[in-house]
């Protein structure tokens, strides 16, 4: 299929590239935040509202995975239909409807009803911001500055979980759902008074069932773009099962759960290099390249991660540092990928760059939840399955990014 080549004028960025950079990460980290700040609340959450099914718990993140991908399905052909501001502020305002459900919600299904409602609207910052840059960037160049805010994306985690124990020792676990909230306010907040919005009227598309069809169809037929979306959707299923699981096995597995968000956060300091080097060394060796490297990387790291993890050699205290470090591995892979995938599959996207956005995130978010859910049942008690999962996972990915189209000469 021939690319459809975007000829509509870009508008010029106003903000400086820093504070652009800043602003679309926090816009990107409230999806990390609304999932990494109530991992420290599994086991209380577990305690609380389902003892006799452990597992269950990590339906908190299940939930809010599952709204989110549905309501990317929507928000990108809003934003070009309605602009891009109007629509973030549309998710904000049912993104905090949410936390105040799950706040006061009584059982189990109450929280994942008001998780589901967070993330449908936290679907409209992360899809809407990556349709911002696509309005002012192109190509290599969006790809930089997408991989600086998934940087702060990545640095997120760092600290949620420590922010999330926080809250969790003064006021109790339901009270992370009022910090959703006030995260909420200060990043569209931010948004509201420095962004201009960048989608002008003559360059909207009216909203309607035809025009998303065929907008659709057009995004899901293109090679490149369709690979890319099923290459994303086991790069989540492995990132999203491993955030599902990573508290259980310090806890159960492993028992350091007091250590917990110390840990998780230097992991995720450490994770956060991938993104720094990758938007530095981007421009010169092209996605594509840098998008093998890291799943063949993540292929072999798995498939060690696997025979050392199942087998009876490691005991606890050797196996520990080993499945730390694999999870370091995780994050860094997703740092080389997503961004540099992302920027792949919209290049040629850019005259529906919102609605673009949408249905690889929506389909993307859709499948990889699901599988990386059905991974997250399979904990055992031991990290074994998970990298056995992750190893089938990346071996599929990189399998078929094998087969995406060289459309960049690399």
């Amino acid at each position: 299929m021939t690319a459809t080549v975007d000829t509509a004028p870009r508008p010029r960025p106003k903000l400086s590239q820093a504070e652009f950079i800043a602003l679309t990460g926090m816009l990107f980290a409230s999806v990390a935040f609304s999932i990494d700040a109530m991992l420290p609340a599994l086991p209380e959450i577990t305690r609380e509202l389902t003892p006799d099914a452990p597992n269950r718990a990590q339906l908190i993140i299940a939930a809010f995975v599952l709204g989110m991908g549905l309501g990317t399905f929507v928000t990108g052909p809003l934003s070009d239909s309605f602009g891009r501001k109007p629509v973030i502020l549309g998710g904000a305002a049912l993104y905090i409807s949410g936390a105040l459900i799950a706040w006061y919600g009584p059982s189990l299904e109450a929280v994942l009803l008001g998780r589901v409602l967070q993330g449908l609207g936290a679907a409209g910052p992360r899809v809407v911001a990556l349709a911002i840059v696509r309005d002012l960037y192109e190509g290599r160049q969006m790809a930089r500055i997408v991989s600086f805010a998934m940087m702060i994306f990545t640095l997120f985690p760092a600290v949620a979980p420590l922010i999330g124990s926080a809250i969790i020792a003064g006021f109790g676990w339901r009270a992370i759902f009022l910090a959703f909230f006030a995260f909420s306010l200060v990043s569209v907040g931010w948004l509201t008074l420095r962004q201009e919005e960048t989608l002008p009227r003559p360059a909207r598309r009216p909203f309607r069932v035809g025009t998303l069809i065929s907008a659709t169809v057009e995004v899901v037929t293109h090679r490149v773009v369709f690979l890319s979306i099923v290459v994303q959707s086991f790069v989540f299923a492995l990132l999203f099962a491993t955030i599902a699981t990573v508290q259980p096995v310090f806890d159960i597995t492993y028992g350091r759960n007091a250590d917990f968000p110390w840990i998780f956060a230097t992991i995720a300091l450490v994770s956060a290099l991938p993104s720094l080097i990758n938007a530095a060394i981007v421009v010169r060796f092209g996605m594509r390249r840098l998008i093998r490297a890291a799943l063949l990387s993540q292929v072999i790291f798995a498939a060690l991660a696997w025979a050392l993890l199942s087998s009876e050699v490691l005991g606890p205290a050797a196996g520990f540092p080993v499945y730390v470090a694999w999870i370091v591995t995780i994050f860094g892979m997703v740092g080389f990928v997503i961004g540099n995938l992302n920027a792949l599959a919209m290049q040629p996207m850019g005259h529906i760059a919102g609605t673009a956005a949408s249905v690889m995130g929506a389909i993307a978010t859709l499948a990889g939840g699901a599988l990386g859910a059905g991974l997250g049942q399979a904990f055992d008690g031991t990290a074994a399955p998970q990298a056995l999962g992750a190893l089938i996972f990346s071996a599929l990915a990189l399998g078929i990014f094998r087969l995406v189209p060289d459309a960049e000469g690399r």
